[in-house]
């Protein structure tokens, strides 16, 4: 049975979270969250043409945050490009079989500014919430308000 398309509206903003399968680590090292940000760079570049933008990210061992606003194109092929190259690159790695990524990723549409700040928030202090660090800017490459 296939999955239903989720709803996409062009110029939609979207809280994205992706997490390990049974909630493993996706990132085990440095290179690992530097591979998963050149992948994101360039799933932009492949649809390129202002299709995407990535307002802010958290990538935590085991998921990830993401603020994507959408333009010409659904959400779903974004994600699914970075993800794809991803667990390749993780399977290949660490000679690891099967599914990286738990189910479907999750996708909140954010409706309005409230919520929009509500949402950064949330992602910034993710790593604070989880007593990785007491500042937000303490966790540096992981953590990023520009986008890519």
């Amino acid at each position: 049975m296939t999955t239903p398309k989720r709803p996409w509206y062009e110029g939609a903003s979207y809280h994205i979270t992706a997490r390990g399968n049974h909630r493993n680590d996706i990132f085990r090292d440095e290179e690992d969250f530097q591979v998963y940000l050149t992948m994101i760079e360039e799933a932009l570049l492949y649809y390129a043409n202002n299709n995407y933008q990535i307002m802010t990210y958290c990538l935590m061992d085991n998921h990830v945050h993401l603020m994507v606003k959408t333009y010409t194109k659904p959400l779903g092929l974004l994600i699914s490009r970075m993800h794809s190259i991803y667990t390749k690159y993780f399977n290949k790695k660490y000679n690891y079989i099967g599914h990286l990524f738990q189910d479907k990723y999750f996708s909140e549409l954010i409706e309005d500014d409230k919520q929009m700040l509500e949402t950064s928030r949330y992602v910034h202090l993710n790593p604070v919430k989880a007593n990785i660090v007491e500042k937000p800017e303490e966790y540096q490459v992981k953590l990023d308000s520009g986008g890519v």
